[in-house]
């Protein structure tokens, strides 16, 4: 199938994606021009927009900070989960030790480790994007060690008889072959990304699209509360779009777990 035909096959898939986006906006512009609903309690999209080119606040400045603590989180993430999903399968003994521990920290409900990490961290880009990481590192883990593991015993083999070291048998063999589990994982580390990060200017932070809702909240700014979801909505959203381009860059057709 060539690069032409895959686009063509697309269209349909993301013309229906779009106009389910549409279809929403329409019907929350209905529903508070019909509904008779008070702005303070729901606005209609257009005073949304319009509260963006106010310049009452500073919305670039807190998108840059947000997104960096989303991005930066979740590449750490993406760095660390496979990194130990590699040593797990290298050391059977590693992972009987540490695999129920990690499972065991991640039970932890991470609004319960904000003050904790503001108390060792002070407030600031980096906590947040610790809390980022923390939430999304192990559905990357999970799925890694999986598909690490999906590897044919019998090509692993072959390869260990011709004396091929363990970093060349993770780089030629169990990467490419584990690559479709851990775009898997990274599809859902992209959604728990966006969560930390905004929990993590909730708990405690002066700056960035979390904090503005804290903010404007005080004053039943309904405008900038729905903009500020909006714009936080679309850093995972384009956070997500990018990893779904590197799949199909990276991961043929048919391996893809959707």
């Amino acid at each position: 199938m060539t690069a032409k035909t895959q686009t063509m096959d697309l269209l349909p898939r993301y013309a229906l994606a779009v106009l389910s986006h549409l279809a929403l906006v329409l019907a929350w512009y209905l529903f508070v021009r019909f509904g008779d609903v008070p702005k303070f309690v729901m606005p209609s999209p257009v005073d949304t927009v319009k509260v963006l080119f106010s310049g009452t606040y500073e919305w670039w400045p807190n998108v840059l900070v947000t997104g960096t603590e989303i991005i930066g989180g979740y590449a750490i993430a993406l760095v660390v989960g496979v990194l130990l999903a590699l040593v797990f399968t290298w050391s059977k003994w590693l992972e009987a030790a540490f695999m129920p521990l990690l499972v065991s920290l991640n039970m932890i409900p991470k609004v319960a480790l904000g003050p904790l990490i503001i108390v060792w961290f002070k407030y600031g880009v980096f906590p947040n994007t610790l809390m980022a990481f923390s939430i999304a590192v192990f559905p990357i883990l999970l799925t890694t060690a999986r598909g690490l593991r999906e590897v044919e015993p019998d090509l692993l083999d072959l390869v260990k008889t011709l004396r091929g070291s363990r970093w060349q048998i993770f780089i030629k063999i169990q990467l490419p072959g584990a690559l479709p589990y851990i775009f898997s994982g990274m599809k859902v580390a992209a959604i728990l990304a966006v969560a930390g990060a905004i929990v993590g200017e909730f708990l405690g932070s002066d700056k960035g699209l979390g904090y503005m809702m804290l903010q404007v909240q005080v004053t039943l700014d309904t405008d900038a509360m729905f903009m500020a979801v909006i714009l936080i909505t679309l850093i995972g959203v384009l956070l997500y779009g990018a990893v779904l381009v590197l799949e199909r860059l990276l991961v043929v057709k048919d391996a893809r777990i959707d």
